[in-house]
């Protein structure tokens, strides 16, 4: 059904005036001696816009169909994405629709069913949907105390930061955000050598020789207690050339024998 109102390019408030000029200055680039005659189709379709919007009762009947009409067919893009269920592109899209229109529940759920950590966002989303749509994931993830997960998508963020900024003054806040899962929750959900595994993927991000010393002190006590006291030992001494004031080491030296 057409909408008269666009045609003429008027608002649906607009007064008689409004659409009879309207019609003239249109009606003006439609003449035949300017558009020719392929322009008599559209002609018609103002004409007929003109006549419908210009007669109160026939404006009222055609408001009253309309409205029934656009309600009947509106487009609802949540619900289009939603029936597109085997297509990953469009649960991608509705993964970050969700997300950024306040529906964390659902987007978690649509996460979880097309796999989780395997589902390759960025492989379906615009670089910046996706990263900006990790983040957002990542701290729905973390409120869940689904604290490895959130690790891993916040890692991947940071490592594309690196290689081209995006979130740049923002990357304060997601640096802020990874440091502090890993200080005090992500030890609670991981077994030991997946804990290490972990400290040891932040180390050559960028992070500062401090930050990267503590993480390999707490990877060097990690493998300790797995019985790795070789690699233990080495990662502990990488350590304290990162940062010879390392606090808290005086029984780890003990232990590895390191002076």
């Amino acid at each position: 059904m057409e909408n008269y109102y666009s045609l003429l390019g008027v608002r649906e408030d607009a007064g008689s005036q409004d659409i009879k000029k309207a019609f003239r200055e249109k009606a003006k680039h439609l003449h035949p001696d300017i558009a020719g005659e392929m322009a008599a189709g559209q002609m018609r379709k103002l004409l007929t816009a003109y006549e419908v919007l210009s007669d109160r009762d026939r404006r009222c009947e055609y408001d009253r169909a309309y409205s029934r009409f656009a309600a009947k067919f509106h487009f609802d893009y949540r619900t289009f994405l939603r029936e597109q269920a085997d297509i990953p592109e469009s649960q991608s899209k509705l993964i970050f629709f969700q997300l950024l229109h306040l529906e964390e529940e659902e987007a978690v759920a649509v996460w979880e069913k097309q796999g989780g950590l395997n589902f390759r966002l960025e492989k379906y989303l615009d670089r910046e949907d996706w990263m900006d749509c990790a983040f957002m994931l990542a701290e729905e993830l973390d409120k869940r105390q689904r604290y490895y997960e959130a690790f891993v998508l916040l890692v991947s963020l940071v490592r594309e930061e690196r290689s081209r900024p995006y979130f740049r003054h923002f990357m304060e806040e997601v640096e802020t955000f990874l440091k502090e899962l890993v200080r005090l929750r992500l030890k609670s959900v991981t077994d030991t050598g997946t804990y290490a595994d972990c400290l040891e993927s932040l180390i050559g991000l960028g992070f500062s020789g401090r930050d990267e010393a503590r993480w390999m002190r707490s990877m060097a006590e990690a493998l300790l207690s797995l019985g790795d006291n070789g690699q233990a030992g080495r990662i502990f001494r990488e350590a304290l050339v990162r940062d010879p004031a390392l606090p808290n080491v005086k029984q780890l030296k003990k232990k590895l024998n390191v002076s």
